[in-house]
């Protein structure tokens, strides 16, 4: 007995495997390397996906083509929405690209780019809107994980160059789905509360994906219309962020955002005695010139004859009045109302009377000078007894009184702020509140 064997062509073998294929496999997502790029004159596309050890080509029409937001490149890692299929005039395995996009991190360096054309566009980094720094802040903010490294560094910066210096740490995500809604929390948080004078928004370095939480558009847009100057110091030099474009100053660290927005408390230091010393070099200027002035005044009072001062009454008391008045010029200028009235007095009088009460009045006159003189003096010490309170809280000595120590390298003076600068058998000099002490490195 025969059996009728059912014997296919090439044509029908293929046509059916495509069949096969094309019906058996839905539509896919396949990720892969793109190479063997092709760009015929028909606007088609034909390309391979590729990972090591396996490869299969793929066509992308035209009409599909125009969809792409990228331009193709051989190297690219790539995702591919695809229908699986064969080419019959050859026999080959094939895919027929319905959708393209780029993987990983070249996806995210799109987004960022479209992004940042598209606030620049808004005109989110305008130069004029960014706002200046406070000189002298009286809280710092610091929006960033409270667990991260950033967060010490920052703190440790802050600490050095301005111990005084308040610091109030809004905890958020730096990292993950999460991270861009945490950080728009905290910073609307901080605003919301109005505790700082600036804030700076942070994390450590990373990459791409690692600090894609910091080009948020709405974070973006929030950082710029915040009423808190914003400094931004995320991951290191090489890294930029939409939050670095959109900040009111963009530091390349954390720490160098730290440097940024806390004064230095040394340059300060030195500014207050500098002026210190200004205003006690003045008023000692001032002082001798009064004297100076008073002593004229004594000596030409004094050898002046009696009669010659009756004559000259009127021109000694505008020449007094004139060297009076820088000091004192609303009393010089009372003083002077009063003194018209009383020479027109004098001169109707006899001679004895008008000496006697010229010299009563001069009297009252260098009493109410000697008082003004007093009052002043007065009034400046307690100006200077103030300054120098202030100095000495903010000196190292008033820090060594509270238990603390400094310890330098003896005999060069050097001060040791590392474990790492001492040797064994270096010689110490520890200074304490009491005195000093002397110390051997083991």
């Amino acid at each position: 007995m025969e059996f009728s064997r059912d014997i296919h062509s090439v044509s029908r073998l293929v046509s059916e495997a495509r069949a096969v294929l094309e019906t058996g496999f839905p539509l896919l997502w396949v990720r892969g390397e793109l190479s063997n790029l092709a760009q015929p004159s028909s606007g088609h596309l034909y390309f391979s996906l590729k990972e090591a050890g396996a490869q299969v080509r793929c066509a992308l029409w035209r009409s599909k083509r125009q969809r792409l937001t990228f331009d193709l490149a051989n190297g690219q890692q790539v995702l591919a929405r695809a229908q699986v299929s064969l080419y019959e005039p050859r026999g080959e395995f094939q895919l027929l690209i319905e959708q393209l996009e780029l993987d990983g991190e070249g996806a995210l360096r799109l987004d960022f780019e479209r992004l940042k054309q598209r606030l620049a566009a808004d005109g989110l980094f305008d130069v004029a809107l960014k706002r200046p720094l406070p000189h002298f802040p009286r809280q710092v903010g610091l929006i960033t994980s409270p667990s991260g490294a950033a967060v010490r560094d920052l703190i440790t910066v802050l600490g050095r160059r301005f111990p005084a210096l308040p610091v109030l740490i809004y905890p958020a995500l730096v990292q993950g789905e999460s991270a861009p809604e945490s950080l728009l929390a905290a910073l609307n948080l901080a605003n919301a509360r109005a505790e700082c004078d600036v804030l700076i928004l942070a994390r450590g370095g990373g990459s791409l994906e690692d600090l894609n939480a910091f080009n948020d558009e709405r974070l973006a847009r929030a950082i710029r219309t915040s009423r808190i100057p914003v400094v931004s110091g995320v991951g290191h030099e090489i890294d930029f962020t939409i939050a670095d474009l959109v900040s009111d100053q963009r530091a390349a660290t954390p720490s160098a955002a730290a440097e940024l927005v806390a004064p230095s408390g040394a340059h300060l230091r030195e500014r207050v005695g500098t002026l210190s010393n200004r205003l006690i070099a003045a008023q000692r200027r001032r002082l001798d010139t009064a004297r100076q002035r008073l002593s004229a005044s004594r000596r030409h009072l004094s050898l002046l004859h009696p009669a010659a001062r009756l004559q000259q009454q009127a021109q000694r008391l505008d020449r007094a009045e004139w060297r009076l008045r820088t000091l004192i010029a609303n009393r010089i200028s009372a003083a002077r109302r009063r003194l018209h009235p009383v020479v027109e007095r004098l001169e109707r009088q006899a001679p004895a009377n008008r000496i006697e009460c010229a010299r009563m009045q001069l009297e009252a006159l260098e009493r109410r000078l000697h008082r003004a003189q007093h009052e002043l003096l007065a009034h400046r010490r307690e100006r200077l007894l103030r300054a120098v309170a202030g100095l000495e809280a903010r000196s190292p000595l008033g820090t060594l009184s509270r238990g603390y120590a400094i310890l330098t390298r003896w005999p060069e003076g050097e001060i040791i702020r590392d474990p790492a600068q001492i040797a064994p058998n270096d010689r110490l000099q520890i200074r304490v509140a009491g005195g000093l002490v002397e110390a051997e490195a083991r």
